[in-house]
């Protein structure tokens, strides 16, 4: 029998030591990296789906601000609006928004001023009684907030708008259904949309600030 020199016999039981070390880990690590997937996809599957704005319970809001003069500002919200959203959560670049706003639920917390905002100056609610926002597409920045890109109809006119989106949270109800909340921010020029009155420079453009909470279907 042919006996190897100590030092060859040491380094090969090492060799093949480290070997079988380097493929339980590789096995180790395969193990790990499907389950990461399978987990991931299981929690994607999670939140996903259709959310109905929560119209029921009034967790949901559309609000405006605007400068009076340059003096000082006026909020707003409608009262009335409906909508539902798509979440994709594995490629959230494939949600969608709908919402259809009744605008004669105008409220500034002042009769007079909602019947004059509800008037042809302004939105003119007799001819135009809804406002429509339709997504196209959802652009993500590095921070996970979203671009939500999509056509506005405000009194009878359409245009590509904005909305600067951020998700608020997510998970399960105390009634045994599943929430998500978004809330998104834009800015309009009155007389992109056919607004004829003109407050002055200070007052050309109105700040939306949009808060929904959306239990899914």
């Amino acid at each position: 029998m042919i006996r190897l020199p100590f030092f060859l016999s040491c380094n090969a039981r090492e060799s093949g030591t480290y070997e079988i070390r380097e493929l339980i880990m590789k096995k180790v690590l395969l193990a790990s990296a499907v389950s990461m997937a399978l987990v991931g996809a299981v929690h994607a599957d999670e939140h996903s789906g259709t959310y109905a704005f929560d119209t029921k319970g009034a967790h949901q809001f559309v609000t405006f601000k605007i400068s009076h003069l340059g003096y000082s500002w006026l909020y707003g919200r409608f009262n009335d609006f409906d909508g539902e959203f798509v979440y994709d959560a594995e490629n959230p670049e494939n949600s969608t928004v709908n919402v259809t706003i009744d605008t004669s639920s105008v409220d500034s917390n002042h009769a007079e001023r909602d019947k004059h905002l509800r008037s042809e100056d302004f939105l003119y609610v007799d001819e135009f009684p809804q406002a429509t926002f339709k997504s196209k597409r959802v652009v993500l920045d590095e921070e996970g907030e979203a671009d939500i890109i999509g056509d506005l109809t405000l009194r009878g006119v359409t245009k590509e708008v904005t909305l600067d989106a951020e998700m608020l949270g997510h998970g399960e109800d105390p009634w045994g259904g599943y929430r998500m909340g978004f809330e998104a921010e834009t800015e309009l020029r009155l007389k992109d949309f056919g607004i004829p009155m003109d407050l002055g420079k200070a007052s050309e453009t109105v700040e939306i600030i949009i808060s929904v909470e959306g239990i899914r279907q």
